[in-house]
């Protein structure tokens, strides 16, 4: 499940670095739709489209993006708590402007379609709590590589995907531990995941993603938020005592100044700077991996 941070704990977090909450606010609001709406250089003309896949569970809403030129390496996004949305669309076209076939799911489908309602309303408001929170909590360990299985499957049968490159997968706060056990359920697959603040990737619990790790052939990236890592610092150095033991390519980082749910550009912590260094990364990640 994803660790998200109260309203209380954003504020004295800001708080401890001297930054008021509304003025943090409004500069990241700016900042994240200036980011939000900024066309790379070199951009690739891509073609969008909502589809929708079956899986042994339904059928799930989805948004596809790729390169209106040729095929190329497949990427499945996994959202956070709050699901797909207008930031993620954003975030995915952005991804295939870099030349990538981009699936973002609904991982909510079982019982909703996206956007969610109450998936703009505050961690814990009451909207988020009735609407947002049950969907996440139906979802566990079996329905992520279920639908790991035929999100991948889908993709595979795309013109757009080159399914001679390895597929690469992304995941954001609850979508961290999606990717790990994407990349240990179909490993001859999966050539390259990310988590950005992710929840819970490596606890005491017998089902821990991390414990996935020696079923694992993909290389990392692991983006941690420094609050995060104030909560849990021995998490970092399990991944990667983990990751090295088991011949693992990873990066993992904690992002200096960065609080949970930094990544998106609708977040209320979003941190342009350590998102654009997070997303460098990341296509250093795929060009080296899906090669």
């Amino acid at each position: 499940m994803c660790d998200e941070r109260t309203e209380q704990e954003t504020q004295d977090y800001l708080r401890k670095r001297g930054v008021s909450r509304r003025g943090f606010g409004a500069l990241m609001g700016a900042a994240g739709m200036a980011a939000f709406t900024a066309r790379p250089a070199h951009a690739a003309e891509v073609v969008e489209s909502d589809v929708m896949i079956e899986t042994p569970d339904g059928v799930c809403d989805a948004y596809f993006v790729h390169p209106v030129e040729g095929a190329t390496a497949a990427v499945l996004v996994w959202p956070d708590i709050f699901g797909l949305r207008p930031a993620f669309r954003g975030m995915g076209k952005r991804l295939a402007e870099a030349g990538y076939a981009v699936l973002t799911v609904n991982p909510y489908y079982r019982g909703a379609t996206a956007p969610v309602p109450g998936y703009d309303a505050a961690f814990g408001a009451p909207e988020f709590q009735d609407n947002v929170m049950p969907l996440a909590q139906a979802l566990n360990p079996e329905t992520q590589v279920t639908d790991a299985t035929a999100f991948i499957a889908w993709l595979d049968a795309q013109d757009a995907v080159d399914t001679s490159r390895q597929i690469g997968t992304t995941g954001y706060c609850m979508g961290g531990p999606f990717v790990m056990r994407t990349a240990a359920a179909i490993p001859g697959r999966v050539g390259a995941g990310a988590t950005f603040h992710g929840g819970g990737l490596a606890t005491d619990a017998p089902d821990s993603p991390h414990l996935l790790i020696p079923q694992m052939e993909a290389s990392f990236l692991i983006a941690i938020a420094e609050n995060d890592d104030e909560s849990d610092p021995q998490a970092k150095e399990t991944l990667r005592e983990t990751f090295a033991a088991n011949g693992v390519n990873a990066e993992v980082e904690v992002y200096e100044g960065t609080m949970h749910g930094w990544c998106p550009t609708d977040s209320r912590v979003y941190h342009e700077e350590q998102a654009e260094h997070a997303w460098a990364r990341l296509l250093a990640l795929f060009e080296t991996a899906l090669a």
